[in-house]
């Protein structure tokens, strides 16, 4: 299996409950590496060219508001399988659907507030690694 890149956020619901540690513990123990990783808050022109593909649906704006509402922590995660591997892991965008076991599954509590995003594609996860990273945070 080849290995990937991908990009992950622990959204501001996870750092508010304290659950970066336990999150990038998952990760680490799964095997991905964390290339790069930084806490910010996304204003709302970052939060924008994130959801950029969600203008024209109606959650859009609580889409932009949740995002914006606090600190997150932005990464890019390297492994074989990564993207795919990494949305298992995360487990359903409904956490009421989520397998035990699974981040969201675990410590979510619905789905606007399911603690972690993970790029769904290989080129979601190339536009977002250069949406949050530079060639030169990447080694």
């Amino acid at each position: 299996m080849a290995v990937e890149r991908t990009f992950s956020m622990i959204k501001p619901e996870g750092v508010r409950r304290g659950l970066v540690g336990a999150i990038l513990a998952r990760l680490e123990q799964k095997g991905y590496r964390i290339v790069a990783l930084k806490m910010l808050r996304l204003t709302p022109e970052m939060a924008a060219a994130h959801y950029a593909e969600h203008r024209d649906k109606p959650f859009y704006q609580d889409l932009i508001n949740h995002i914006t509402s606090g600190p997150v922590v932005a990464m890019v995660l390297e492994g074989p399988g990564v993207i795919a591997g990494l949305r298992r892991l995360m487990g359903a965008t409904n956490p009421q659907e989520a397998a035990p076991g699974t981040i969201r599954g675990d410590f979510a509590l619905e789905t606007s507030d399911n603690v972690i995003h993970g790029a769904d594609s290989p080129a979601s996860a190339e536009r977002e690694i250069a949406l949050y990273f530079t060639p030169a945070e990447l080694g």
